[in-house]
């Protein structure tokens, strides 16, 4: 999936074909096959390391939060323990994700779900979040979402050690998330003051995560078998390449 990392310069980390990108996530999404002179081109998978790319990556969300009827506020300055991740078509903010590591101020999810995450945490273990996941309405694609989850996953188990992965969603995406990644429901639905909106704590061991890249990451062949986005993922040495460029930024 990747396009050479020697060829990569400054805040790049990972490179995704926009011809892998052109398939939309599912039936009910359209199924438009979008192929022009793009589909050559790269998308960038870049480390937000400035005020200016955290306020890109945030517009983005807000927008698109917006356009669901979620009424939230997004930071956008750098806060210790997140790091954020976003997908580029040449300028433009197309897609991103940001990582929270548990720490003594505890997660986002905590303010809804503190007493389920009591329960994960313990010696031997670290949660992290993902939050904040936003995609252009005109780029839905399963090779970008592949691309970012796996980028934030090894920042977040590889490099930091976590072990355990929790994200807050609205009941209506938890099906995409079992049946794409292997998260579970862990706890009641509540309902979310800061969207006016009801969530749902999903929950990934991150060692499921781990074996199932090692057994499809790399493997398109797998994509129409089997209803997962694992083998949109990067392959072992294209993992490997990803690690040491994050490290570069940790």
């Amino acid at each position: 999936m990747i396009s050479g990392l020697e060829t990569m310069r400054g805040d790049t980390i990972a490179a995704v074909p926009q011809r892998y990108s052109m398939k939309p996530l599912s039936a009910e999404e359209g199924d438009n096959d979008l192929v022009s002179e793009a589909a050559r081109k790269l998308f960038k998978i870049r480390y937000a390391g400035t005020d200016g790319h955290l306020r890109s990556a945030s517009f983005l969300v807000q927008r698109r939060y917006s356009w669901r009827g979620y009424n939230i506020a997004f930071p956008s300055a750098m806060q210790a323990n997140r790091i954020t991740l976003s997908a580029y078509d040449r300028d433009d903010v197309v897609a991103t994700i940001s990582i929270g590591l548990d720490s003594r101020s505890g997660l986002f999810v905590d303010a809804l779900f503190s007493e389920e995450l009591k329960s994960m945490r313990g010696p031997n273990r670290r949660v992290c979040e993902f939050t904040r996941l936003a995609i252009d309405e005109a780029l839905r694609s399963k090779p970008i979402i592949a691309a970012l989850f796996h980028t934030a996953y090894i920042h977040a188990h590889r490099i930091r050690g976590c072990t355990d992965l929790v994200v807050e969603v609205n009941p209506r995406h938890v099906k995409f998330y079992e049946r794409m990644l292997g998260f579970h429901p862990f706890g009641s639905v509540r309902e979310d003051p800061r969207v006016q909106a009801p969530a749902t704590l999903l929950h990934l061991d991150l060692r499921h995560a781990e074996a199932q890249i090692a057994k499809y990451g790399g493997n398109l062949e797998h994509a129409a078998r089997i209803r997962s986005l694992y083998p949109f993922f990067f392959s072992p040495r294209e993992e490997s390449g990803i690690e040491l460029r994050l490290r570069a930024f940790d």
